[in-house]
């Protein structure tokens, strides 16, 4: 799946190659992506300008003035912007969006369980009804330390299983969450309400490292996350433990283990983070 730099690099490539374009058109050939009525989707849409692009955690959301786009790629969206004339495979581009330009936006699901939401434009993009259980995103200015350990000091679960909860912090997945264990010097199974303040300052700094990292690499390129906009990502050549099982560790130069932390495939250095 991929995770908030993914995510972060498919919005800002189609940014920057869609730039403002009017929807002319939507042609839907899967209405589960669509959350709720997808007549009511097409009409609300159709004509509109994309006017901004934004982003909370893993969804992106596409500002069209009045109304406004939400996509969550789940398990394997990704887009591709192309002309009408190239071929795509029928059996897995779910929505296609004709622009005013010629081009067209194509949606590209294999599983199936990427979801699309269109809300009438609100001021707060944590409002809309779809992050109602999604929590602040990474870099959101209100996640501290100190509101990071009063969310989760009491809690008895794992540090790994924090970091994938999207109700708290909205934009790590189990790739970034293995960096943030292995930067903090941590065990995943540490429980965070072993942790003090000071490690919770230290979990924001790293993770806001690590993620901003990975923006400016293009993202994580593994397994089949491609950005689809013909942008590599290269963070995995920076990876310190994640898919490194039997390599050295690179910083004590034992091995790499993995385990399983929340039923979750989970790498670390055992020598290097200590458990709590």
């Amino acid at each position: 799946m991929p995770e908030l730099p993914e995510v972060q690099t498919v919005l800002d490539t189609l940014a920057c190659q869609m730039g403002n374009p009017v929807i002319e058109d939507i042609r839907i050939m899967w209405e589960n992506i669509i959350h709720g009525d997808s007549e009511q989707f097409v009409q609300k849409l159709k004509g509109r300008r994309i006017e901004g692009y934004h982003r909370l955690g893993k969804y992106l959301c596409f500002d069209c003035g009045d109304v406004m786009w939400i996509s969550h790629l789940r398990m394997e969206g990704k887009f591709y912007l192309q002309q009408p004339q190239e071929p795509y495979d029928h059996k897995h581009v779910h929505v296609i969006f004709r622009l005013q330009d010629g081009r067209e936006l194509r949606y590209h699901d294999t599983r199936k369980f990427g979801r699309m939401y269109v809300y009438d434009h609100m001021d707060d993009i944590s409002e809309y009804p779809c992050f109602a259980h999604v929590g602040l995103d990474a870099f959101d200015e209100k996640l501290n330390g100190e509101w990071l350990y009063r969310r989760l000091h009491g809690r008895q679960i794992t540090l790994k299983q924090a970091l994938l909860d999207q109700s708290v912090i909205a934009g790590v997945g189990n790739i970034y969450a293995d960096e943030i264990c292995f930067a903090l010097g941590l065990h995943p199974q540490t429980r965070v309400s072993r942790m003090r303040k000071k490690d919770f300052v230290r979990l924001v700094d790293e993770m806001r490292r690590i993620l901003s990292g990975a923006i400016a690499a293009g993202g994580t390129t593994i397994r089949s996350y491609t950005s689809s906009l013909g942008v590599d990502g290269r963070f995995q050549l920076k990876l310190k433990v994640h898919s490194r099982k039997g390599q050295p560790c690179p910083l004590c130069a034992q091995e790499i283990k993995k385990i399983v932390v929340g039923g979750r495939g989970t790498y670390l250095c055992t020598h290097c983070q200590k458990k709590r």
